[in-house]
């Protein structure tokens, strides 16, 4: 069994200025800190929480931000375009 360890310290719930919550939310947009960064340099527990900051306090707009998939080789491009050509050629020959 180990020793009483003194140095143990009971994680709670902080609570955040706003004047801060803004700070951090500036020096993560202008390229001054990282999300990890910002953690360790303010003492905040989880990522999480600067994350919910930058989308409510952020310049960017998350509601119509794009992901990002990997890009298509040419031959898949070329494959997609032909479905695309017959499908349309069959809705002509429909009309």
């Amino acid at each position: 069994m180990k020793p009483f360890d003194s140095n143990y310290k009971k994680r709670t719930q902080k609570d955040y200025s706003l004047s801060l919550k803004l700070q951090i939310v500036q020096e993560i947009e202008q390229g001054l800190l990282t999300t990890t960064g910002a953690l360790n340099k303010y003492g905040i527990q989880a990522a999480s929480t600067v994350r919910t900051w930058l989308k409510k306090y952020g310049n960017f707009d998350y509601q119509y931000s794009i992901q990002q998939g990997m890009s298509k080789t040419p031959e898949q491009r070329i494959l997609e375009l032909e479905q695309q050509v017959k499908l349309l050629e069959k809705q002509k020959n429909r009309a």
